[in-house]
């Protein structure tokens, strides 16, 4: 049971109102966006990027824009895969962090330039292009620009539809 204090009056419920998402499952309302998701899922799992970092960086994405779905499901995946607490944690703050590679601070490097607005011009510079072409080969660019751009196509449905936070991607999370 749970007992609910108002300034006037103490009432006892059975339970508290049951969190739900502002929108319906998006992949029942338009069945053809299962086919993107997966042709996604399918084009950064090509294994010429690390899924590690490919999490990291959309943790990354999902601090940056602020929303809680997109911070627990994929500290949750990067979690389930073995990634300590230490860097999850550090995330956030990758680039005093002892925890990470050069490889991973230039991919957390290009989602922060894709993310947020420069007051300098370019978001992504040259500088940080040669650099991150240093550590990927060009198929690995690639991959880990679709990556950013994943994430970034479903920003929307995270911060408009308010799924529920979950850890995985078999928990109900369309209500």
């Amino acid at each position: 049971m749970t007992t609910v204090s108002t300034t006037s009056t103490t009432t006892t419920t059975d339970s508290a109102p049951k969190p739900s998402s502002r929108m319906s499952d998006p992949m029942e309302l338009i069945p053809e966006l299962k086919e993107v998701a997966a042709a996604l899922f399918k084009a950064t799992g090509n294994r010429s990027v690390p899924r590690t970092t490919i999490g990291l960086v959309q943790l990354r994405a999902g601090q940056i824009v602020g929303n809680t779905y997109l911070t627990v499901l994929h500290t949750g995946l990067l979690r389930k895969a073995g990634v300590s607490e230490e860097r999850l944690t550090a995330v956030a703050s990758w680039r005093d962090a002892p925890y990470f590679t050069d490889a991973e601070r230039v991919a957390l490097a290009l989602v922060e330039a894709v993310l947020l607005p420069s007051p300098h011009g370019e978001r992504v510079p040259d500088d940080l292009y040669a650099e991150a072409a240093r550590h990927y080969e060009p198929k690995a660019l690639a991959t880990l620009t679709i990556a950013i751009g994943q994430v970034n196509f479903f920003i929307p449905l995270a911060l408009i539809g308010k799924p529920l936070p979950v850890d995985n991607f078999t928990t109900e999370q369309w209500t």
